[in-house]
């Protein structure tokens, strides 16, 4: 069967030849990875002595990878992409807030993302992160079974109160809410509460969705266990699946502290993980959703050969394919015009506090090389059409 990833006619209808042009000057620069790091210190720096680079990173990077500073900034964007069958998922990627304020300022910017879902159906979803409601080392402390002061029990409970006040409404509004996942010395604070919303809001159809990160050696046998609890208690489950991206922070402090390395010991034993997580979960299909977060070809596929070999429509609201905005357009243009539910995570948020999002961006398409030449040989073969 031919390579339907390849058509770029499709990838990239909706990109002026202006935009493919800076995509792929971007990505040029991204494959060189001491520019990278280069321009990492340089952006951090600029930001904190305030000099005047907002405008460059807004009108290169920013405008990439996110929608804009604010949602309505980002509504052109949605509905551009929308008239391609492409859906959006507004993500405040306001990153490393550390008090309640900032905390119930990123809980109404959820909430206002699920009232804006219930008005546009390009919206399907709202997402947050659990260090955007509440302290890291919260979670740390809970995950690692150590007692919690007066003041830490009061903090962990305003923080179960945003989850609920969130999946409630999400609930109510009848938008799936995803959940991301990060470190593993924090996440398993975080996983126990997205059950208990799980458990609450999940026992008609999936409403809450968490997230496995399938570069971690254990998450097939977390998801049986949880699919135990699922049955014996009544509830469903929802998942984002990704493969992670905090592998070598991971590593590192594992060799630091002595411990087990969490993550799998290859690239190969981590694709392996990723599609067997995703056979289990279309094969429970009737207890399950799924929010495919992959940028990887033939897990695509896979997830395609699943939902024929099972019979299911390619648009079952049960299963998403999910990539993040400003990369692998061949993968979510091309699925959406054969019929696939497809979305988009389109970051958003004043330019210097999603700078730590972008930067992991840029790394994250460093350290995987092949994305990054894949990303290039596509734009250039568009480039290449265009001019023929």
């Amino acid at each position: 069967m031919e390579n339907i990833f390849n058509n770029t006619e499709v990838a990239f209808a909706l990109k002026s030849d202006s935009e493919l042009d800076r995509a792929f000057y971007l990505f040029e620069m991204i494959k060189r990875e001491p520019l990278v790091k280069i321009g990492t210190v340089l952006t951090k720096f600029a930001l904190k002595t305030h000099l005047p680079v907002e405008g460059l990173i807004r009108s290169t990077v920013f405008d990439h990878f996110c929608g804009g500073v604010t949602e309505e900034d980002c509504m052109p964007v949605i509905d551009k992409m929308y008239t391609k069958n492409v859906h959006s998922v507004l993500d405040y990627s306001a990153e490393g807030k550390e008090d309640e304020v900032q905390f119930d300022f990123a809980m109404q910017k959820t909430l206002n993302t699920i009232k804006f879902g219930k008005e546009k159906d390009s919206l399907p979803f709202a997402v947050f992160k659990p260090t955007g409601l509440g302290r890291f080392d919260l979670y740390q402390k809970i995950t690692e079974g150590k007692p919690l002061d007066a003041h830490e029990e009061l903090e962990w409970k305003r923080i179960v109160e945003r989850y609920d006040t969130i999946s409630k409404a999400a609930y109510d509004a009848d938008i799936p809410l995803l959940i991301d996942a990060e470190e593993t010395w924090m996440q398993t604070a975080a996983d126990d509460l997205i059950e208990d919303m799980m458990r609450k809001y999940n026992t008609k159809k999936v409403v809450v969705f968490g997230t496995l990160q399938l570069y971690r050696w254990d998450r097939l046998d977390y998801l049986k266990e949880l699919h135990k609890r699922a049955k014996k208690d009544g509830f469903q489950i929802g998942m984002k699946l990704v493969r992670g991206a905090y592998m070598e922070k991971e590593r590192e402090r594992a060799e630091k502290f002595g411990y087990k390395d969490p993550i799998c010991v290859n690239k190969a034993a981590t694709d392996k993980m990723y599609n067997d997580v995703l056979t289990y979960m279309v094969e429970n299909i009737n207890e399950m959703a799924i929010f495919e977060g992959t940028h990887n070809e033939e897990s695509s596929y896979l997830l395609m050969e699943l939902i024929d070999k099972h019979k299911l429509e390619k648009n079952d609201e049960r299963i998403w394919f999910g990539q993040l905005f400003g990369m692998s357009d061949h993968i979510s243009y091309n699925l959406a015009e054969l019929g696939y539910n497809v979305a988009k995570y389109l970051p958003f948020g004043p330019v210097k506090d999603v700078m730590p999002y972008l930067i992991r961006r840029a790394e994250e398409n460093t350290s995987v090389a092949g994305q990054t030449n894949r990303e290039l040989e596509l734009l250039k073969a568009e480039r290449l059409r265009r001019k023929m």
